[in-house]
Order: C-alpha cells, then structure tokens, then sequence
C-alpha cells in the first residue's frame, strides 16, 4: 500500500471517527432515554407481578378466614366482609356466601349473592354467570314460581349451553313438581340416551324414572341381551 493509499485510509477513518461521535453528540440522548424506558418497563413490570400476588395472597388469606369460622353464621358475616382484590375474587366470595347461606336456610339471600354474579359488571367468565344463574334457580327453589324457574332454566338449557343437561334435569323436577310425570319421564329419557350425559346425571335420571313408575330408555333392550 503507497502512503498516499494509507493517508487517504487514514483521513477516512478519522472522518467517519468525526461523524460517529457528532451523531452520539446530538442523538446520545436518545439512546439513554430508550435505556431508561426499558429499564423502567420492566421495574414497573415486575412491581405490577409483585402487587398482584400480594394482592391475591391477601384475599386468599381473608377467604380462608372466613371459612374457618365457627359456625355457618359467622362464615357468613365474614365472607360479606371481607375484601377482595378482583372481580374473580369476588365471584368466589359470592359463591362460598351463598354456598353457607343455603346451609343455614337463607334460600332468598343466597338467591341474592348468586344473582350478584349474574349481574356484575367486572370481567369474569361467562361461565361464571351461568352457573350463578342455575344455582340461584336451585337455591331459591319453591320461594319462586314454578313459571319463572322454567323460563330461567330454560334459558340456560338451550343447545349448546354449558349447563344444557343439568337445567334439563331441573326442568324435569318443574315437571314432577306440578304433578306431571309422563313430561318428567320424557325428559329424563332424553337425558339418558344423550351422548354427552355424565355419568352421575345418567343414574340420577334413571332412578328418577324408576322412582315416577317409568321405564329407563335402554331398559328393554339391556333386558333382551341379558
């Protein structure tokens, strides 16, 4: 390489060298800016993860306080008491309220935190809201006309419905309930030939028909094979 090679080499690196450092000079700030963005994104990050399990270590304390109070009545007074940090919180506490105020016969009030699910407004499963509804039917029970227990479980027995089977079955205590068994068994039959039944809601079906004088759909044909 001839000096003059090397020289103008040289001047170049220098140049580029002038450049780099005017651009850290006017644009370094940037740089710096972004650092601390990122750094500060990721405190604020892991602060936000840090409330949230303290918040739901919290509220998993005061529910299981709650619940190991003396009595149902007790556990009733707490869990209305306690606080919750999030909407899904509070849908536990709604349930396990409920689920004491039934045990202690408070049918209307375990109604009432039931339907407080159905209706709240924070972000929670619609799944949630479903089986609130269908216990509500259920708790309440007779304190309720039969024409309206219908029309509600009948909402959440449509096809394709979570709960289908299980508002089915209710329907089909509405039927005993007003002393009409030829529907009841019907419906229960219904229920035990349909191939996405449980198990459990299969042999509750079938005892019932048993019990209402009916014949168990299958019945005949287990016979025949036997």
């Amino acid at each position: 390489m001839s000096q003059t090679d090397s020289f103008i080499e040289e001047v170049t690196e220098e140049v580029r060298k002038d450049r780099l450092f005017s651009l850290i000079r006017r644009f370094g700030w940037l740089a710096v800016l972004v650092v601390f963005i990122i750094v500060g994104a990721a405190a604020w990050n892991e602060w936000n993860k840090a409330e949230a399990r303290a918040s739901a270590q919290a509220t998993g304390d005061a529910l299981l306080a709650a619940v190991e109070a003396n009595d149902d009545a007790a556990r009733i007074v707490a869990l209305k008491n306690v606080k919750v940090g999030s909407a899904e919180a509070q849908v536990l506490a709604d349930f396990l309220l409920a689920t004491h105020q039934v045990i202690v016969g408070e049918a209307a009030a375990a109604g009432d935190s039931l339907d407080a699910v159905v209706t709240s407004s924070g972000d929670i499963p619609e799944i949630y809201r479903q089986i609130a509804a269908f216990k509500s039917v259920v708790a309440r029970g007779s304190t309720v006309p039969v024409s309206e227990r219908r029309e509600a479980l009948e909402a959440l027995a449509a096809p394709g419905m979570p709960l289908s089977l299980l508002a089915q079955e209710q329907i089909a205590l509405l039927d005993v309930e007003e002393g009409d068994t030829v529907s009841a068994i019907t419906k229960l039959n219904a229920l035990v030939l349909d191939a996405n039944v449980s198990a459990g809601l299969r042999q509750r079906a079938t005892q019932l028909i048993v019990a209402l004088g009916g014949a168990p759909a299958g019945a005949e044909n287990t016979a025949i094979d036997q």
